[in-house]
């Protein structure tokens, strides 16, 4: 028993890992892997917890097989009485039906076994003799329980919905209720035995060791022998020899609801009987069920683990993606910083407010000096250039923002769409929000312009900083605080890669000219120190604003999948399990 209780506990701990959102995501063949995670479920819930929770329960046999192989009729033919309700049209088991001895009638009306299906308690089929969760036919999704003095106590069996019914809910319960059987009794008939699907679930039983008869129904006399030869020799060639095999003769009954004949179905009602009559032969059948269905999970919860690995695989790509893209936002707001081109237009129209034009550059070498002088005469007696010198630069900077954030929203956006994981998530975050993601967030003219009005208060503090050096606070005051900060700026976007012609000799010359101007103030080494300093800082603001942009897009996946260290905890509980020692 200790054995037992450490078992379930351990199976437990994987219940709780398996009880989260572990696919959200149209990652690989995310289909596949939510069946298998909810079949995992199902068998935890459906048999594996409640079995070694009452090892000594009533043996569940599942009544099993495709469409029209004569479940129902040959249920109602073993218990004698009509439970089920047979018929041409299909599917005729809407909601499966348990028929069990009085006896045990509780604990298959009880919530411990296949507790996700509310109970209906019935009488013979169209009839009800009530009960605690309801009474009568049963709907879909409901399980319903008739108790029937004919069949011996200790063994249940279930009519489940055909395994290839044209009702996607059908099929998925009929897997549902083999998974949560203690024996499968497999119906097929002489004309469908070698179908494929009826052998896909008796290959999964031979792969869980599960407990097994088949019963082939509609056998012509004639046909007895070698098709039950045939059959035998199929169930050999899959590793199921030695499978208890019934046959049943083909009848001619008067009607579509008739039951077969006592001594048609008398070999299988016998062998049913024994066994329930037998302790240690019903103890038997559940050590075999339930240890093979342990030791499945010894490869489908390893398996399941590495679908996990993958949807995060996944979910990390979605967010590396969309880093990429804002990092080559970055790069191209560089290359913007580099390659001039803020220091065309309205930025070089105003440079010439600044400093006059005209023989200004072919004596700047010579006259330095007087060129201080100018310049330092200009901001004293009259309007304030440097001013609309600085609007025109932030206005050029603030552009460029602007421009590489639309860029990598469009990029991102793309790149998302073209996975089946991106345009799901794209999908579920509704079309206003994903109509707005391909281009840079409303507000960001507003942040941009507040992070580039900071940048340049930074820059005049770092101006203020190094004038205050005794050396250069007079060669500083003769152009005061605006007009240098105004050059350190210009220094920044010196660069000038991209530009050709009349441009690139005005370009060109702003740099040298402000450089030259900053030098016979700071001196060189200071000037390099300035203004990478202002470079570095105008960078760490426009990574601020793109990291802002680009988590639009991480908050997307945020919390989305499992945890990092589900896969390996799924693997340590089935370790675990595989650790409980015998039963």
């Amino acid at each position: 028993m200790a054995g037992n209780d450490r078992l379930r506990a351990a199976l437990e701990i994987l219940r709780r890992h398996l009880d989260q959102d572990l696919f959200p995501l149209e990652i690989g063949d995310a289909a596949a892997d939510r069946r298998v995670l909810k079949e995992l479920r199902g068998q935890l819930d459906d048999y594996l917890l409640p079995r070694l929770a009452a090892i000594d329960a009533p043996l569940l046999a599942v009544v099993g097989g495709s469409t029209g192989a004569g479940k129902s009729t040959l249920v109602n033919s073993l218990v004698g009485t009509a439970v089920t309700e047979p018929g041409v049209l299909r599917p005729t088991t809407l909601a499966p039906t348990l028929v069990c001895n009085p006896a045990d009638s509780p604990w298959f009306t009880s919530p411990v076994i296949l507790p996700g299906l509310a109970r209906v308690t019935g009488g013979v089929a169209g009839g009800a003799t009530g009960g605690a969760s309801g009474a009568g036919r049963g709907e879909p999704g409901t399980l319903r329980i008739t108790p029937v003095e004919a069949l011996p106590p200790g063994l249940a069996l279930l009519d489940a919905p055909d395994i290839d019914s044209v009702v996607t809910a059908n099929r998925e319960l009929a897997a549902q209720l083999l998974a949560a059987a203690d024996l499968w009794l497999f119906v097929t008939t002489a004309a469908r035995y070698a179908d494929e699907v009826p052998w896909s679930f008796l290959r999964l039983a031979r792969e869980r060791s599960t407990a097994l008869a088949v019963i082939l129904q509609r056998v012509p006399d004639e046909a007895r022998e070698p098709v039950a030869a045939d059959l035998a020799r199929l169930l050999a060639d899959n590793g199921l020899a030695g499978t208890p095999l019934f046959a049943v003769p083909e009848l001619a009954l008067p009607t579509e609801r008739a039951r077969l004949p006592a001594p048609a179905v008398q070999p299988i009602a016998t062998w049913l009987a024994d066994l329930s009559v037998d302790a240690k032969a019903r103890a038997e059948v559940v050590r075999r069920t339930l240890t093979g269905a342990l030791d499945s999970l010894a490869t489908r919860v390893p398996d399941l683990a590495d679908r996990v690995e993958r949807q995060r695989v996944g979910i990390a790509e979605l967010r590396a993606i969309a880093d990429k893209a804002y990092d080559v936002a970055m790069s191209a707001f560089d290359e913007g910083m580099r390659d001039g081109r803020l220091l065309r237009g309205e930025v070089l129209a105003r440079w010439q407010d600044f400093v006059g034009t005209g023989d200004l550059m072919r004596s700047l070498e010579s006259r330095i000096g007087w060129l201080r002088d100018r310049i330092a005469a200009a901001f004293r007696g009259g309007p304030a250039p440097d001013r609309e010198l600085r609007v025109a630069l932030e206005s050029g900077v603030e552009a460029l923002i602007r421009s590489t954030a639309d860029g990598a929203a469009e990029r991102a956006v793309e790149a998302w769409l073209a996975l089946p994981a991106g345009r799901d998530v794209l999908d579920r975050s509704g079309v206003a929000v994903s109509g707005r993601l391909g281009r840079a967030s409303a507000d960001l003219p507003r942040r941009a312009g507040e992070a580039v009005r900071a940048w340049q208060g930074h820059v005049l503090d770092l101006v203020r900083s190094e004038g205050a050096d005794r050396r250069t606070i007079a060669r500083a005051a003769s152009f005061g605080v605006n007009s240098l900060g105004v050059l350190i700026m210009l220094a920044v976007f010196s660069t000038t890669g991209g530009i050709t012609g009349i441009e690139l000799g005005i370009a060109g010359g702003t740099g040298v000219l402000s450089q030259k101007l900053l030098e016979a103030v700071f001196g060189d080494q200071a000037v390099r120190t300035l203004t990478q300093e202002a470079r570095e800082d105008l960078r760490r603001r426009v990574r601020a604003l793109l990291d802002e942009e680009r988590a639009r897009f991480s908050s997307l996946v945020e919390g989305l999948g499992p945890a990092t260290e589900t896969a390996a905890r799924l693997r340590e509980a089935a370790k675990a399990v595989q650790e409980r020692g015998d039963l």
